[in-house]
């Protein structure tokens, strides 16, 4: 075999696949494959056809050692095999190598606990809505429960007069009285922040896709549908429905998105790699920690404890937090 530095064989797998999978898949595997490249740099390994099969278990060690949740671990193992079996393919490892890299086997229950929308894709989620979708409902939708945190009770509550374009904010109310009711109650009630750019796209979405409808209460909600405000179930299956992978790509599990059950509005809380509107929130909370916004700031914005916060939400691996706190501190 000729010799093969991991870099250029990284570099030569993601130029090949470019053209196979989406954007989204593209950055994921390129951001996964970028920890075994700092693996292989820790480890002196500047040549792919010296990897053995205990060099792959060590790498997962690695892995696992920095924190990193067991959906994280299985992922980020999956894509180093079908990595590996490139490298096979255009004889730059040993033969048989990806049997060695091997994933931990989730349940049922590890994968929901642990499930989250992770930033990278919500980002390119968003970016498709943006494009083809603009200030739709399902656009606006996405925009606001990762771009604020908003539980989905939240988003259900919100009226039209809640969204104030001149002091670009959002009025979240707890109105148990009128079936909108916050988890944590009137310690709910708070006001959120928006940007400019998101401003922009929820005055489009009133302008030209919100139905002029009230709820039996004679309230008017900021999020309609053509009946009136849309119950928490229909708002959870949309989620459902906007984050199946095979909307903006490929099917992660190899299915034919036109021959599958679960493309469908019935169907879609079925897709095993679909999320849940908590999962969203989870996403975005971890999101916004990732991009040093202080915990402080989360906590209040997002309404949730930092007891509840450090244990539920933060999904930052070790690593990363260490990382962040290096950048805090240079200099001192």
């Amino acid at each position: 075999m000729e010799s093969l530095q991991p870099e250029k064989a990284v570099e030569m797998y993601l130029q090949e696949r470019s053209n196979e999978v989406s954007e989204w898949t593209y950055y994921s595997h390129q951001s996964r494959l970028g920890h075994f490249l700092d693996w292989c740099e820790q480890k002196g390994v500047d040549n792919l056809n010296e990897l053995t099969g205990r060099d792959m278990h060590e790498y997962k060690l690695w892995r696992r050692e920095s924190g990193i949740s067991k959906v994280t671990e299985k992922t980020q193992m999956d894509t180093l095999r079908v990595f590996i079996r490139y490298c096979e393919r255009i004889e730059a490892v040993q033969e048989n190598l990806s049997e060695a890299v091997q994933s931990p086997d989730l349940d049922k229950d590890e994968n929901v606990r642990d499930e989250i929308l992770e930033g990278e894709r919500a980002i390119q989620i968003l970016e498709h809505l943006e494009k083809y979708e603009y200030a739709s409902f399902r656009h606006t939708l996405l925009l606001l429960m990762f771009k604020c945190g908003m539980r989905l009770g939240g988003l259900h509550s919100l009226d039209l007069s809640d969204y104030d374009e001149s002091n670009m904010s959002l009025h979240i109310e707890h109105r148990p009285e009128t079936e909108t009711p916050l988890k944590n109650k009137e310690d709910g009630s708070r006001l959120i922040a928006l940007s400019s750019s998101q401003c922009r796209v929820l005055s489009d979405y009133i302008d030209e896709n919100r139905h002029d409808v009230e709820d039996d209460f004679g309230r008017k909600p900021l999020l309609t549908r053509s009946s009136g405000r849309p119950h928490k179930n229909t708002i959870r299956n949309y989620v459902y429905q906007i984050t199946r992978p095979c909307m903006i790509g490929d099917c992660p599990h190899g299915r034919d998105p036109d021959e599958c059950d679960d493309n469908s509005w019935s169907g879609a809380s079925s897709c095993p790699a679909t999320v849940s509107p908590h999962s969203v929130r989870r996403g975005s909370i971890t999101y916004h920690l990732l991009e040093d916004v202080p915990d402080g700031v989360v906590s209040d914005r997002m309404n949730v404890g930092q007891d509840t916060l450090d244990k539920h939400y933060d999904k930052r691996s070790l690593e990363e937090k260490m990382e962040q706190r290096r950048d805090h501190l240079q200099g001192i």
